[in-house]
């Protein structure tokens, strides 16, 4: 098998400690197991900067995408209203999941390339009484755009209602401080910038909301408040958890912190993004999010010439150690490549000369 690196948003490449980690065998009702839990919990309310009296976490079987539906169908009740907020995919999904579970809502949808403005979301907000939550998506990973969380916290906070933040491709990488934003539900994954594997989402909540969430849940296995209830006992989960991926993500968390943290992190993705998109730059490959916009976790390019073969371009670059991700868009042909896990500068600028090597080829 040839070795590779991600070079996706998740799952992404590990370290070889996270690896180690899924080498060993653990059992669900062990106490030793079940204290991993719990310091994974604990540790999760201090990236997120809240206080344990007023947040708790929550950790959920299945992809990032479980979590935001278990929140949806736990903490929007019948007669309750959500404005969804869309400029990706990953927005449009919550949408879907708001469709199958029944629940009313509005959505105010913007291009892949632009972020929602705040006057607007204001404006619907004061027209419409109905709408008691705001859910949006941080990091939109169609694009890698960023989307101004400051904002419309601020304006939830002003006309008291309800937000969902879908952190799924930020929660690690970026500073998010959610109780002084007052977020009250924010969701993201095992396998994304905290760099451990697929497995298991989380979540953290403000108590009080989840207290008021009691028989919500349109669904036994999506039921938040039942799987916290349950979990805060003891760190048992209600059902059988992925116990290799939840020690690899324990060890996830240390590294993290040894490496300093969040801002540490985030330095270090922003370092590796900038000398991306300037080497790429270089060689007349432009990225699709003008640079204000732009996240440091995985960045959009366009083709760079007419007749460009991405599946040739994928292939060559995997066949030289490293795994691309195809664009999202329907209307502009891209390509992503992502820069979270265990990807330092001198992995960019080696992909940087092998993608600079095809493009020479291309021109004889």
């Amino acid at each position: 098998m040839n070795m590779y690196k991600l070079l996706t948003p998740g799952p992404l490449t590990t370290s070889s400690a996270v690896k180690e980690e899924m080498l060993f065998d653990r059992c669900t009702w062990d106490d030793e197991y079940k204290q991993i839990t719990q310091k994974i919990r604990k540790q999760l309310l201090e990236i997120a900067a809240v206080s344990p009296e007023e947040y708790t976490s929550v950790l959920l079987q299945g992809s990032g995408s479980f979590g935001v539906e278990a929140v949806l169908t736990t903490a929007i009740k019948p007669k309750d209203k959500c404005l969804i907020l869309t400029n990706g995919a990953y927005g449009e999904r919550i949408v879907i999941m708001a469709a199958c579970l029944g629940l009313q809502h509005a959505v105010h949808s913007v291009q892949y390339d632009k972020a929602p403005a705040a006057a607007d979301i204001r404006k619907i907000v004061e027209n419409d009484q109905a709408i008691t939550h705001i859910v949006m998506v941080h990091c939109e990973t169609t694009t890698g755009i960023v989307n101004p969380i400051e904002d419309i916290a601020a304006i939830a906070k002003e006309y008291g209602k309800s937000l969902i933040i879908d952190a799924m491709s930020s929660f690690g990488g970026i500073e998010i401080n959610v109780q002084q934003l007052g977020i009250d539900y924010l969701i993201s994954s095992a396998n994304k910038c905290i760099q451990g594997v697929p497995g298991f989402c989380f979540v953290v909540a403000k108590i009080e909301k989840l207290l008021h969430s009691q028989g919500n849940s349109r669904s036994l296995s999506f039921d938040l408040y039942d799987q916290w209830q349950h979990m805060d006992k003891d760190g048992k989960w209600r059902f059988t958890s992925p116990t290799h991926a939840v020690a690899a993500f324990a060890r996830a968390l240390d590294e993290l912190a040894a490496e300093g943290g969040v801002p540490a992190r985030y330095k270090r993705y922003q370092t590796t993004n900038r000398l991306l998109r300037h080497k790429l730059k270089q060689l007349g490959i432009d990225t699709y999010i003008d640079e204000e916009l732009q996240s440091p976790i995985i960045t959009t390019f366009l083709f760079p010439y007419a007749g460009f073969n991405f599946k040739d371009f994928y292939h060559y670059v995997k066949a030289r150690g490293f795994v691309l991700y195809p664009g999202k868009l329907t209307d502009v042909d891209t390509f992503r490549i992502g820069n979270i896990g265990e990807v330092y500068e001198g992995d960019i600028q080696k992909l940087c000369y092998i993608i600079e090597e095809y493009m020479r080829r291309q021109k004889k």
